[in-house]
């Protein structure tokens, strides 16, 4: 995909009636056009969040965030810097990621944390609290899912996705393939670089994918806890155990939110 190809894929959700679209990957901050893509979803009217590790959030960015009232959400995975940084396999990622959730909150920047449970005997609990005295007021939680390269090389299933997939939302990745969610990447919808998302959208592969996660999940939006990382939430229980909070909020109908997934 190139800048244009993805500028032309927010105005197209524009042009929808979309409401937000999500930057996530892969690591957003580091794609070099993360800026400019930002700026052109503001001009669009769309909301903006954006997904990162904040370990590396240049000066240029954090303009961008406030001009363009951007949203920012983080994973974090314990108190204790050497269990977080065991998760993420990168030294001083904790200390990073915690200063700059600090620096995103003195600017008044809103930020919700997510706290995935990866490994035993893993502080999310204490993740959770530590977050909430940050002055994070939105924290969630979640477990690992199958995919990627948690799957450890498994054939993934529409079983470990958590129901809430196609509904409001899609994602597109950076070929420009269309999935139901970021994490149904072995579920490819369609091609925004052949054919219009609304096209894709209300085509008969999407009903198809829609009915297949139904079957399996019955009606997902109703009755499962989302991934961490989704900014929408439809009324779900039970809640992640490993966090013990949940905020749920009404979904809306349409596909309201896209999440992009720009190459790292």
């Amino acid at each position: 995909m190139t800048v244009a190809d993805w500028k032309n894929t927010i105005d197209q959700l524009s042009a929808m009636g979309g409401r937000d679209v999500q930057f996530i990957g892969g690591e957003p901050t580091l794609y070099p056009h993360i800026c400019e893509l930002i700026e052109h979803a503001h001009g669009a009217g769309l909301g903006i969040e954006v997904f990162s590790n904040l370990t590396h959030i240049r000066d240029e960015l954090w303009e961008t965030f406030t001009a363009c009232d951007v949203k920012l959400a983080t994973s974090y995975y314990s108190d204790s810097a050497e269990d977080h940084d065991t998760v993420t396999r990168l030294r001083g990622s904790h200390k990073r990621t915690r200063a700059n959730i600090q620096k995103a909150l003195g600017l008044n920047i809103p930020l919700r944390g997510g706290v995935i449970a990866v490994n035993q005997g893993q502080r999310v609990h204490e993740a959770a609290r530590d977050l909430a005295t940050l002055g994070v007021e939105e924290v969630g939680g979640d477990r690992t899912r199958e995919f990627g390269r948690a799957s450890q090389g498994a054939t993934p299933t529409i079983g470990d996705l958590c129901g809430h997939c196609a509904h409001e939302k899609c994602a597109v990745g950076p070929t420009g393939d269309v999935w139901p969610c970021v994490l149904g990447r072995f579920l490819t919808i369609g091609n925004v670089r052949e054919t219009p998302l609304a096209d894709i959208w209300g085509g008969a592969r999407m009903a198809r994918v829609t009915a297949d996660i139904t079957a399996v999940h019955g009606d997902g939006a109703q009755s499962c806890t989302p991934p961490q990382f989704l900014p929408m939430c439809g009324p779900c229980q039970p809640c992640v155990p490993s966090v013990g909070h949940c905020d749920p909020k009404e979904a809306g109908t349409g596909a309201e939110t896209a999440t992009i997934g720009a190459p790292a």
